[in-house]
C-alpha cells in the first residue's frame, strides 16, 4: 500500500503540452524512473508507489492535482477507488439495528459513496479497481469481527432493504409533476399516509402540487415518502434543509422512532443541534476533499460530536483541522451602530389568506441581522419586499436602497461558474472566492455542482453585486459545519468592509449565533398571519423567539455548544424561570 494518494481531474487539465510540461518537471521522471506519465487515451497518470511527494507538480497545476501524504493510522487499503488517480473511501460507517447512527464531516470526502455502498448501488473494489468484481468470501472477511458483519452477512442474503432520501428534494418536482398525496400514496408501502401525514404536519397540503409547496414542506414530503416504504435500512441525507427550528426537532423525533431491533437508520446531518438531538451514535469522517475520505469507529454522539469540534481524533492519533470550533457561553457583546441605512414603518402585504405586518426596524451600515421565526410566517415575503421583487399593500420603506437578493431556490444551467462569477473573480478573490473555496469550481457548468457547491457560488454571486442592502434566504443549507462557519464569516466581514447591510434568513440556530450581531424574530400562526418584530440584540432576540416555541438550550460543558433541553425537564424548567433560554 502506497504512503500517499495521487488525485488527477484531466478534465481540468486538457492541454497536451500542459501535460508534456508536467511531466518534464518531475524528479522521479528525470532520475530515469517512470512517475507521471501519459496514457495512450492521453490521461496524466502518476504512479503513487514511486511518487516521492515532492509537490512540484502540484505546483505546476494545482487545480488539476492533487497528492496528499496519508495518516500513519491508515495500514488497509481503501473499501473503495474510483479508478486510478481518483478518489478513496476509507472504512465504512455500521448502520445498527435499534440505533440512529450519524456521519459528520465535511462536503466532498466520501459520504454519498459510503451511503451508496452501503445501499447496494456501488460493489466496493478495495482499491483493486481493475478488478470489479468482489466476491462474498472477500467482504465477509474484510469485515469480519466487527459491527458492520452482522449487517453485510444480511445484505449478501438480501435480507436488507433500504430506503433512501437523496439530499437535494428541489429536484424531485422535476421527476413528479402531480399532487402530493398522489405522490405519498404511490410509495406507501406500509398502509400508514394517514398517520404519518398528521405526525409530520402535511394533511393541509395533500391536495397541493409538488411544485406550488415550500421548500419546508418538500423536505417533509420526502422524508414522509421515505418512512412509508418498507424497509429495514432508512437512509437520510440532510432530511432537515429548509425546516425551521420546530419542524428540525419533530422531524428529528419522528425518524427517532423509525429505529427499533429490527431496523437501522443511517444520517448524514450538518446541523449540530438536531443531529445531537437526533442520534445514539456518530461516525466522523475526515481527509482531503475531493481526494480520499476515512472514516472513524463509532462513538456516542455527545462524545463524537464534541471530538469533531477538537479536530483532533485521540485514538487514531490523526489531527484533521489545525484549529478548534469554539462557541461562547454568553452573548456576543452588543454594537452600538450609528450610521443609518434604512427604515421601514407600517408594512401591510396580504397574499391569499396570508397576512403579514412589519410594524417598524432601522438598519445601520455595518449591521448583520439573523431572521429566525416558523416556515410560512412571512420571513421570505418580507425579504421580497425589501428586496423590491414584491410590492407591500401599505407601509414604506423609508429610504430606497440597492438590494442584491440570494432567493431560497438556486437556479442551475449550463453556464460555467467562471463566466456567472466573473466580477466576483476579478474584484473580490480575496474576500469571497479563496474563504468559499470557489476556485476549484471555476471551470465547471452549474448544472454539474452538488446542492453546496451550487449554494456557495449563489452566497458569492450575491455579495459580489453592488448594492447598500444584501438579503439571503437560507444560505446555510447543503452546507457542511465547517463550511457554515466559513460562511458566517465572510458574510459578516463583508458587511463591514463595504460598510453595508444584510438580513439572513436561516434556521441552523448555531449559523446565525456565528453570524448575527442583531436578530429579528416572526411571531404569528403560519400561513395565516406574521408579525416581524426587531432587530434586537441577540439575547433578547433567543430569548423572545425560543419563549414563542417553548424551546430551551443547556451548553455541554466541555465544548460550550447549545444542546436542547428534554422539554419539561429541571434544567428546561428553571432557564425558563430565568428567562435564559439559550445563552444560559
Amino acid at each position: 500500500m502506497a504512503n500517499r494518494i495521487a488525485v488527477v481531474q484531466n478534465e481540468k487539465l486538457k492541454d497536451m503540452n500542459k501535460k508534456l510540461y508536467v511531466q518534464s518537471l518531475c524528479p522521479v521522471n528525470r532520475a530515469g524512473t517512470e512517475c507521471i506519465t501519459i496514457a495512450p487515451d492521453k490521461r496524466l497518470l502518476i504512479d503513487e508507489l514511486t511518487c516521492i511527494g515532492c509537490g512540484i507538480c502540484v505546483k505546476a497545476a494545482p487545480e488539476a492535482i492533487k497528492i496528499i501524504n496519508l495518516p500513519e493510522a491508515l495500514e488497509q487499503d481503501p473499501i473503495h477507488r474510483y479508478g486510478e488517480n481518483q478518489f478513496a473511501l476509507y472504512n465504512l460507517p455500521t448502520p445498527m439495528f435499534g440505533k440512529v447512527v450519524g456521519i459528520l464531516g465535511i462536503n466532498g470526502i466520501g459520504k454519498s459513496t459510503a451511503l451508496k455502498i452501503l445501499a447496494g448501488l456501488i460493489q466496493p473494489n478495495f482499491g483493486d479497481y481493475r478488478n470489479k468484481k468482489i466476491g462474498q468470501a472477500e467482504l465477509l472477511e474484510r469485515f469480519k469481527g466487527t459491527e458492520a458483519q452482522v449487517f453485510f452477512e444480511k445484505i449478501l442474503k438480501g435480507e436488507i432493504k433500504i430506503s433512501y432520501k437523496p439530499q437535494q428534494v428541489d429536484l424531485i418536482p422535476r421527476q413528479f409533476n402531480g399532487k402530493v398525496g398522489d405522490l405519498l400514496k404511490k410509495v406507501d408501502e406500509k398502509g400508514q399516509l394517514e398517520r404519518v401525514a398528521k405526525r409530520l404536519e402535511l394533511v393541509e397540503i395533500l391536495g397541493h402540487r409538488l411544485k406550488d409547496i415550500s421548500g419546508g414542506e418538500l423536505q417533509r414530503v420526502a422524508v414522509a415518502a421515505a418512512s412509508l416504504k418498507k424497509a429495514n435500512l432508512y437512509i437520510f441525507d440532510e432530511p432537515t434543509s429548509y425546516l425551521d427550528v420546530k419542524q428540525r426537532l419533530n422531524v428529528a423525533s419522528f425518524i427517532r422512532e423509525l429505529a427499533n431491533e429490527s431496523t437501522a437508520v443511517l444520517l448524514v446531518e450538518h446541523d449540530l443541534i438536531i443531529l445531537d438531538y437526533m442520534t445514539d451514535l456518530v461516525h466522523l469522517m475526515y481527509g482531503q476533499e475531493s481526494v480520499y475520505g476515512v472514516v472513524s469507529q463509532p462513538k456516542s454522539t455527545k462524545a463524537g460530536i464534541n471530538i469533531y469540534l477538537e479536530g483532533y481524533l485521540k485514538e487514531e492519533n490523526v489531527r484533521f483541522r489545525d484549529h478548534k470550533i469554539k462557541y461562547f457561553e454568553r452573548p456576543p457583546r452588543k454594537i452600538e451602530r450609528e450610521r443609518y441605512l434604512t427604515s421601514w414603518q407600517g408594512i401591510r402585504k396580504s397574499l391569499d389568506k396570508f397576512s403579514l405586518e412589519a410594524s417598524e426596524g432601522t438598519l445601520h451600515r455595518g449591521d448583520t441581522v439573523g431572521i429566525l421565526g416558523e416556515n410560512g410566517i412571512g420571513k421570505t415575503s418580507f425579504v421580497k419586499i425589501l428586496a423590491g421583487v414584491m410590492d407591500a399593500d401599505a407601509g414604506e420603506i423609508t429610504d430606497k436602497v440597492v438590494v442584491s437578493y440570494k432567493p431560497q431556490y438556486l437556479e442551475a444551467s449550463d453556464d460555467l461558474v467562471m463566466s456567472v462569477l466573473h466580477d466576483a473573480v476579478r474584484k473580490y478573490d480575496a474576500q469571497l472566492i479563496k474563504p468559499l473555496g470557489i476556485q476549484p469550481l471555476l471551470l465547471k457548468p452549474l448544472n454539474e455542482l452538488s446542492g453546496g457547491e451550487l449554494q456557495r457560488v449563489a452566497i458569492a454571486l450575491c455579495l459580489s453585486k453592488q448594492a447598500q442592502l444584501y438579503l439571503l434566504d437560507e444560505p446555510s443549507a447543503y452546507l457542511d459545519v465547517e463550511q457554515r462557519l466559513s460562511v458566517s464569516k465572510v458574510i459578516r466581514s463583508f458587511m463591514e468592509e463595504k460598510d453595508t447591510a444584510a438580513l439572513v434568513v436561516d434556521h441552523d440556530l448555531l449559523f446565525l449565533d456565528y453570524l448575527s450581531e442583531k436578530l429579528m424574530v416572526f411571531q404569528g400562526r403560519p400561513a395565516l398571519h406574521g408579525l416581524a418584530k426587531g432587530p434586537f440584540d441577540m439575547e433578547k432576540g433567543m430569548n423572545l423567539f425560543l419563549a414563542d416555541i417553548g424551546i430551551t438550550f443547556r451548553r455541554d460543558e466541555i465544548s460550550k455548544r447549545p444542546r436542547a433541553n428534554k422539554p419539561g425537564s429541571q434544567l428546561d424548567r428553571e432557564q425558563k424561570e430565568k428567562g435564559k433560554l439559550y445563552y444560559g
